[in-house]
């Protein structure tokens, strides 16, 4: 089964198996080059580093949920669509966060617990409502693409002020060129896309062999492999010491996903979410109260409390596996 642009899962179990370890190698690698070149950007226009992970990487990383979303919308899969999404914002806010976490404490600017925090849960309570009623109709979409149109307003007046400011991240600068900066944002989002295409097609085609539904499909081994773009990144950053791309992306994914994805794609086809219950919508409302939680600590999530996030997604996982 083809859910993307491209169909990469071959016949063979055993190919599917090697394509989709390539498919993790090609995710990792690549978001190398997408920090670094984010980085390098933010550096040499003094844009803040939390800015760059609320929009381009955001953006750039959200790509796979996107062309998964709008192509399971188009093709008569909603609760794949859907489960997506809720799947993806669950596994950001507890695994990844979690992880990079472990790998090295979090440091949070004042303004990303104030603002960008609070409006990744704002989305996730409303998303929540807009679901109770088993539909997404286009007016429900149009209402969520209104408030991403607010959130970018809102994130590009920050970074204005943050620029005229002189404001000083706090992370450490990468000094390269504009043009190699660039050069390796495109090609790392060109890599992080390609290699979650090749690990989603040939992980869906091992998980119908074994007679998955479309839901737990979208809650959990799609919304895993379309995740990995965010976490690579977010783990590679966090090790490099640079905590406003990894919790920058981390909250701008959560929020392009519920808002831009659900929103274009309801749009264009209004959706049902059968199989998405409200016990999955509200762990993803509850993990992002718990991520705003920790980040009042000192301004930082430590070790202990990434490990606390990884622990919760994992009882998530075998809930979904004990419903199976």
């Amino acid at each position: 089964m083809s859910l993307l642009l491209f169909n990469f899962a071959p016949s063979q179990t055993w190919i599917q198996v090697v394509l989709l370890v390539i498919g993790i190698v090609a995710v990792v690698k690549s978001a190398g080059w997408l920090t670094d070149g984010s980085v390098g950007i933010a550096t040499r226009m003094g844009i803040p580093q939390i800015v760059i992970g609320l929009t381009v990487v955001a953006m750039g990383t959200s790509m796979p949920e996107f062309f998964v979303s709008l192509m399971s919308a188009l093709g008569g899969k909603p609760g794949l669509a859907v489960g997506n999404v809720v799947g993806s914002n669950i596994f950001n806010a507890l695994l990844i966060v979690g992880v990079a976490a472990m790998v090295a404490p979090i440091s949070i600017l004042h303004g990303t617990v104030k603002r960008d925090i609070p409006f990744a849960l704002v989305a996730s309570v409303v998303l929540l409502m807009l679901c109770l009623d088993g539909n997404i109709s286009r007016l429900d979409a149009a209402i969520l693409f209104v408030l991403f149109l607010v959130f970018m307003y809102l994130t590009l007046l920050e970074a204005r002020k943050g620029m005229k400011a002189g404001e000083d991240s706090l992370e450490q600068p990468v000094n390269i060129g504009v043009g190699k900066a660039s050069l390796l944002i495109v090609v790392g989002l060109i890599g992080l896309i390609v290699g979650s295409e090749v690990f989603v097609d040939n992980a869906s085609a091992l998980a119908h062999t074994l007679g998955v539904s479309d839901a737990v499909i979208g809650l959990t081994i799609v919304a895993c492999g379309t995740s990995l773009p965010e976490l690579a990144t977010s783990t590679v950053a966090a090790s490099r010491g640079n905590s406003g791309i990894a919790i920058g992306n981390v909250l701008g994914s959560n929020v392009f996903n519920i808002l831009m994805i659900l929103g274009v794609t309801g749009i264009i086809s209004p959706m049902s979410t059968q199989g998405i219950t409200t016990v999955d919508l509200s762990v993803m409302v509850i993990s992002m109260i718990l991520l705003w939680l920790f980040s009042f600590t000192k301004y930082r999530i430590e070790r202990w409390e990434g490990g606390v996030l990884s622990v919760l997604f994992i009882g998530y996982i075998a809930y979904l596996l004990y419903q199976v």
